[in-house]
């Protein structure tokens, strides 16, 4: 499997709007609307969040553009948000949100996301192991014109057993069922437009989905490779149970990208198949009683029993295939939102000499 480079591309970016809408800053951001957010999820992160603080700052201050940091709290038992709060107090860059308990990963992701302000998000770890020195990589690459920039740890120093092996199947797994070909879903250190970012719904484990969830909406994505260090202090809030959940959340995205508004095709074609299997074998006893005139029931009892689940089976399928049409017409009409991305919009214009251009 082939997996793109990230070559220089247009600067104009994939614009994503709903229906009657127009982008909008954050609204937790006061002032000049930053170019860049940087947002990071910490939960019990306390040895490593003034260090993460001080490094990405003097990196961004080092690119020149206007930044602001989304730092957020998820549940931290430890020194975390206290941290985060006197990091707040000394700098006005910094926006902290606090969690009411640990909603995992992706929830944090989605609140720093909501709160950012800048028109390029950009999401990194707590725990030190996305090196800050990176980030002009991939702010270099959203500003050559990509949607989605994905972080590659091509040398990765996890145990091979538990985190790498496990690791390069789901990656492998999630690059073929979303057509989406970058060689780490995994990581959190990606960057976005924020027009893209916005339009996609996070919940659950998604984010390790975005690229895939963004390629629908037509995001162009690609990918750099970063290090990937040891953490400095903590230990990881992830073990092997993972692997597990993000099989089911793999069927989840491919059910997603490729039924997500017509579930119909994919309910109805098996309830279809099963009402007519079903229909096949009751049209069958129902000749060989006629033609033999002999105790069917009594002798092919199983296949009347076998018969009548398909096709109870198969009008369940349909039921559920229609129930969730009508999700999806209530979905796209009460939020005014379309089954589509549109990328801009051209009004011609009247020149001095009345020329339209």
């Amino acid at each position: 499997m082939g997996f793109p480079a990230c070559k220089p591309k247009s600067t104009t970016g994939t614009k994503f709007y709903n229906l009657g809408e127009a982008p909008e800053s954050g609204s937790a951001y006061h002032g000049e609307v930053p170019k860049y957010s940087i947002v990071v999820p910490f939960h019990n992160e306390e040895d490593s969040v003034t260090r993460l603080y001080d490094r990405v700052k003097d990196v961004m201050e080092q690119v020149g553009a206007s930044f602001e940091m989304v730092l957020v709290d998820d549940g931290s038992r430890d020194r975390t948000y206290r941290l985060l709060e006197e990091i707040a107090a000394v700098d006005s860059r910094v926006l902290v949100v606090k969690l009411r308990r640990n909603f995992g990963q992706t929830s944090a992701l989605a609140a720093g996301f909501d709160h950012a302000s800048g028109e390029f998000v950009l999401a990194m770890d707590g725990d030190l192991q996305h090196d800050p020195a990176e980030i002009p990589q991939f702010l270099e690459k959203l500003e050559e014109g990509y949607d989605v920039v994905s972080g590659w740890r091509s040398q990765r120093k996890d145990n091979a057993v538990m985190r790498r092996f496990p690791s390069r199947i789901a990656n492998l797994l999630m690059a073929r069922l979303s057509g989406v070909n970058i060689h780490d879903f995994g990581t959190t250190y990606k960057a976005y437009r924020r027009e893209v970012i916005q339009n996609i719904p996070l919940y659950g484990e998604m984010h390790r989905f975005i690229p895939a969830l963004a390629s629908w909406y037509g995001a162009s994505i690609c990918e750099v490779p970063i290090s990937n260090p040891a953490r400095e202090a903590g230990k990881s809030h992830y073990g092997i149970g993972r692997t597990f959940r993000v099989f089911f959340d793999l069927l989840t995205i491919r059910f997603l990208l490729q039924h997500m508004t017509r579930p119909l095709h994919f309910f109805g074609t098996a309830g279809a198949l099963s009402v007519l299997s079903g229909g096949v074998i009751s049209i069958c006893l129902l000749l060989h009683k006629l033609i033999v005139r002999a105790d069917t029931f009594g002798a092919h009892a199983p296949w009347f029993m076998i018969a009548a689940v398909l096709i109870l089976a198969g009008v369940q399928l349909v039921g559920i295939g229609l129930l969730g049409e009508l999700q999806v017409r209530h979905f796209f009409t009460q939020t005014h939102r379309t089954p589509y991305a549109v990328d801009r919009v051209v009004r011609m214009r009247a020149t001095e000499e009345g020329m339209l251009r």
